[in-house]
């Protein structure tokens, strides 16, 4: 009930941590789904069936080999994986930095690559690094920083 208060009613353009989460929404009615976490090869037949099932199953990719994961398993009927490149801008627990000289070949990649079977959908980042804040000063910090680093990668 909440995921559908907080969606207006579309039941659209949710994001979970687990694929749990992705098939209980799923099964609730929700057809726009963003994984949040870049896809492991052990779970890649978990997210294709969601994936072909759901008008919208969104990955994230931090990795030539997980780019190279995804076109190795196309999904079938002529439906493409849909990326978001996951960028770390401070947490530490998933992404690429995007200072990183690799990051801005692999959007490049993933974007101009394949499109019939892997589509760029966008740049993801995440401030979990703001767990961690004491005050609401250290919160606007971290998001003004995380905000700067994914608009000079974007704009590069």
């Amino acid at each position: 009930e909440g995921a559908e208060l907080a969606t207006g009613g579309s039941r659209r353009g949710i994001v979970v941590s687990t694929l749990a989460e992705a098939r209980f929404f799923a099964a609730g009615g929700f057809d726009d789904i963003l994984y949040a976490f870049p896809v492991p090869a052990w779970r890649l037949a978990e997210c294709s069936e969601l994936a072909q099932r759901l008008q919208a199953f969104q990955v994230l990719l931090d990795s030539p080999q997980g780019l190279e994961m995804l076109l190795q398993n196309p999904l079938p009927g002529g439906k493409r994986w849909l990326v978001w490149l996951k960028l770390d801008c401070g947490n530490g627990r998933a992404g690429i930095r995007p200072t990183d000289p690799e990051a801005l070949a692999l959007a490049r990649s993933i974007a101009e690559g394949s499109p019939e079977l892997v589509t760029l959908v966008g740049i993801y980042a995440h401030c979990g690094n703001t767990y961690g804040c004491r005050d609401i000063p250290a919160i606007q910090a971290i998001a003004r920083d995380t905000t700067a680093a994914v608009l000079e990668f974007v704009t590069a």
